[in-house]
């Protein structure tokens, strides 16, 4: 017992350091990309997002045009939009989870002009951020007039209150897969009675089909 607890603390840790993730990808003119991120319940998340359009003379990827902005939309693990809006080329959104689970993050060009795109594409660098690690510890400590200790106190007891949910989270798993697991079990059960029975209730007929057969050519 002790020893499952030490594994899932690691795995814990293991998951609150890794709850910021940077990647790039590029997306057409009417192309929607979604992102799928598990975030625990009453969790804050940012997301930093700058656009890069590629300049054909230069051969790189330049900034913008202000004219061009991105469409943000969050859904919670029921479907429910928690976040629908339209932000510049580059900037930052916020939300707030309310239920622990895979939360859908989508991402698409506000634009109808292809002419706007070199080969129809951008390219979109998005930094995730989850929990205390979404955290201004520097706007923090200025806005509260916090000294360094108690900057870092403050660090340390949130990222307690974050390892705390992330393993609220983790129980929550394991109790959604046992009740999955349970119920495809049954399942797995009721069928195979299912199928005892249609076997049986076959012999049957075969055997009283073949007993009216031997009957009526006068076998037996």
């Amino acid at each position: 017992m002790a020893a499952a607890e030490w594994v899932r603390g690691l795995t814990v840790l293991q998951l609150a350091a890794t709850l910021c993730s940077g990647l790039y990808f590029h997306i057409g003119e009417t192309e929607k990309k979604c992102f799928i991120e598990e975030i625990p319940d009453e969790t804050m998340v940012i997301g930093n997002y700058k656009t890069l359009m590629y300049d054909k003379q230069r051969e790189e990827y330049l900034p913008s045009p202000p004219g061009l902005g991105m469409f943000v939309e969050v859904k919670d693990p029921d479907e429910k939009v928690i976040l629908s809006r339209q932000y510049a080329s580059e900037g930052r959104f916020t939300f707030t989870s309310h239920i622990p689970g895979e939360h859908q993050i989508c991402l698409h060009s506000n634009s109808t002009k292809l002419s706007l795109f070199a080969s129809g594409m951008l390219r979109v660098h998005l930094d995730i951020q989850v929990g205390e690690h979404a955290n201004d510890y520097v706007e923090i400590a200025a806005k509260d007039k916090l000294s360094e200790l108690q900057l870092r106190v403050r660090q340390l007891i949130e990222q307690v209150e974050q390892i705390q949910k992330e393993q609220n989270y983790q129980r929550y798993r394991e109790e959604r897969f046992r009740v999955t697991s349970e119920s495809t079990n049954q399942r797995v059960l009721w069928w195979s009675i299912v199928q005892t029975l249609i076997l049986i209730l076959t012999g049957i007929w075969q055997m009283r089909h073949l007993k009216s057969f031997f009957e009526a050519k006068k076998l037996v």
